[in-house]
């Protein structure tokens, strides 16, 4: 997939839209991972004006400029929202009574942020890159929805369909979905989700992804799993494939599974890919990661080394895996 130019992108003229709202959550270890997403999304829509929205409780004074500098590359705007836990009285029961982390309080307050600002926002993962034009989305009227969901693996859904006990046989991946603001405030969902995560008796395995599914079960609208296909390089890498699998009209894919594609040490398609988005981002003078960072990417290395016939290097990357998780 060629990967236009800054140059190129710009030379297209505006569309004539409105600006399209998405927001990510992130901290300061994701904001790489998310200029490669933003960089896909601008390079792939051509004349569309953008405002990315980034929610965190603290960010970089690096990270503020580089995500600034994104308005000075393209047509888009950009606002940071650090968010400040005192001001979201409502939710101080959550909040003083859970041992859930903040990233997952992070997602469910966008509505209450983005209150005024617009009338809708697509959220994003920042492990996700856009493959084609969101015209579809853009255009997709959902003045009759609470949220604009996407179905998650098969499998997944199945199990956790059982494992909630839902009625409606329907379960979404949380990566992507597009919220009707004033309709999700409307309806409480924030505060019902969180009172869901506080209060249910059900293994809640994906946090507010389960409880999410349980509040919106039957509620929300599903569509086409284009708008978030799941790629798992570690399934390519278990069997020695390193080349992208095609993904057909898929426009946002997401690589949800622990290997990811600036993961340069695992010598997949993918991660050249990102590079080449990154390098028209402001983070373009980030490496990506070319050794693996934690002990669970270590031992996966290790694993992809042996199945690639490499039993010396599959060792030594064993003994470093076994040597961190001695210390941890």
């Amino acid at each position: 997939m060629k990967v236009p130019t800054t140059q190129e992108i710009m030379a297209q003229p505006e569309n004539g839209k409105p600006s399209f709202h998405i927001a990510f959550c992130v901290d300061n270890n994701y904001f790489r991972a998310m200029g490669g997403t933003i960089a896909s999304i601008i390079a792939n829509n051509p004349g569309q004006h953008f405002t990315f929205h980034v929610l965190a409780f603290e960010v970089s004074n690096d990270h503020q400029r580089r995500l600034k500098q994104l308005e000075q590359m393209y047509r888009v705007k950009t606002e940071l929202h650090l968010l400040d836990l005192a001001s979201f009285t409502q939710f101080s029961h959550f909040l003083g009574h859970s041992h859930y982390s903040l990233s997952i309080f992070t997602r469910l307050v966008i509505p209450t942020v983005l209150r005024g600002v617009t009338g809708r926002v697509l959220y994003l993962d920042a492990d996700i890159l856009c493959f084609n034009k969101m015209d579809e989305m853009i255009d997709m009227d959902i003045s009759g929805d609470i949220a604009v969901v996407v179905p998650d693996a098969p499998v997944t859904l199945q199990r956790r369909v059982a494992a909630l006990g839902l009625s409606h046989n329907e379960y979404f991946n949380g990566g992507v979905f597009l919220i009707n603001i004033e309709k999700w405030l409307a309806e409480d969902i924030t505060a019902k989700t969180l009172d869901t995560l506080l209060t249910s008796k059900t293994d809640m395995r994906f946090n507010d992804q389960d409880a999410l599914n349980i509040v919106l079960n039957g509620r929300a609208r599903y569509v086409s799993p284009k708008w978030n296909y799941l790629y798992d390089l570690i399934h390519d890498l278990n069997v020695n494939k390193f080349a992208l699998k095609p993904v057909g009209k898929a426009v946002f894919v997401h690589f949800a599974g622990a290997v990811k594609p600036w993961a340069a040490w695992s010598r997949h398609q993918a991660c050249d890919l990102f590079r080449n988005y990154l390098d028209i981002s402001p983070w373009a003078d980030m490496p990506l990661d070319t050794e693996p960072r934690n002990t669970k990417e270590l031992r996966m290395h290790s694993r992809f080394m042996y199945r690639q016939g490499r039993p010396l290097e599959s060792l030594r990357w064993y003994l470093r895996y076994l040597g961190k998780r001695s210390k941890k």
